[in-house]
């Protein structure tokens, strides 16, 4: 019942880890004090490891870079547009027809649809909501 209290987030443990090797603690030394007061709660050793030689190398951010993602380059205005045109010239286009037309992924196709231009399939035809 105690180890429901004990559980941390990773930005709370990233603190105490700081903390540690602003202390002179080797990582070995943290991971022993993490393991002594949370058990099995606790972060990995390959974890602690990681940042401690992050905050060794003067980071200061306990929160994860910001992560690059794909961008939807396939959600253009000209790509919306010329589905669109498509769909209005012959609404009995299939996703996966109008992928291959377009040179997009499906996923892309059927969130340009129902999300930009609000259609739904309607007796096998697209149509707006």
């Amino acid at each position: 019942m105690l180890s429901v209290f004990l559980k941390i987030d990773k930005i709370q443990y990233r603190a105490v880890i700081k903390f540690f090797v602003k202390e002179g603690l080797t990582s070995n030394e943290i991971h022993s004090k993490f393991i002594k007061v949370y058990g099995d709660h606790s972060p990995s050793f390959s974890t602690i490891k990681k940042w401690a030689a992050e905050f060794k190398c003067d980071r200061s951010s306990l929160e994860d870079d910001p992560c690059e993602g794909r961008p939807k380059s396939a959600t253009t205005p000209e790509i919306i547009e010329q589905m669109h045109k498509m769909i209005l010239d012959e609404g009995r286009m299939k996703v996966r027809e109008t992928a291959e037309t377009i040179g997009i992924s499906k996923e892309r196709v059927g969130y340009i649809l129902h999300e930009e231009l609000d259609m739904k399939k309607l007796c096998a035809r697209w149509v707006p909501c």
